[in-house]
């Protein structure tokens, strides 16, 4: 099989399973990209943290011992969300949402379409490079 075969390669699936999948798979990579989110989210909280440890160390060495003693023993220590670190919130994204979702399409992908991803931009791409081949499609371009 050419790798263009391959890349084409779409399982015979009926419009309803088909547009399914496709909601699937464009759940799952919008659930991507929320996790990519909160991983941004997770990464400038880290850095707004380092910049509120480098103000306590300022307060303190500018006399203000109240205000740096506020930063260490409350703001710095607590948590995002409930207590809980943004790296907690990542790990408990991950390992339930994403995780779950993840496994529920690929199962569905496997069981209804042998694993095979994407498949309503496959049939389209097979489609569209079947059109481009086509004598008649190639002459009625011409003649526009």
């Amino acid at each position: 099989m050419s790798s263009e075969d391959t890349a084409t390669r779409a399982p015979d699936l009926d419009s309803d399973e088909r547009a399914a999948l496709h909601s699937l798979q464009l759940g799952i990579e919008h659930v991507y990209r929320a996790y990519a989110d909160l991983l941004a989210c997770h990464h400038r909280t880290g850095h707004a943290m380092d910049r509120f440890a480098d103000a306590e160390r300022l307060l303190r060495s500018a006399g203000h011992e109240a205000y740096a003693d506020d930063l260490r023993d409350r703001l710095l220590p607590a948590g995002a969300v409930d207590d809980r670190w943004t790296y907690e919130l990542v790990t408990a994204f991950r390992t339930g949402l994403v995780d779950d979702l993840d496994a529920f399409e690929s199962a569905v992908r496997a069981d209804l379409a042998d694993g095979v991803d994407h498949v309503s931009e496959r049939a389209q791409q097979r489609a569209w490079r079947e059109r481009a081949r086509s004598r008649a499609w190639r002459e009625s371009e011409r003649e526009r």
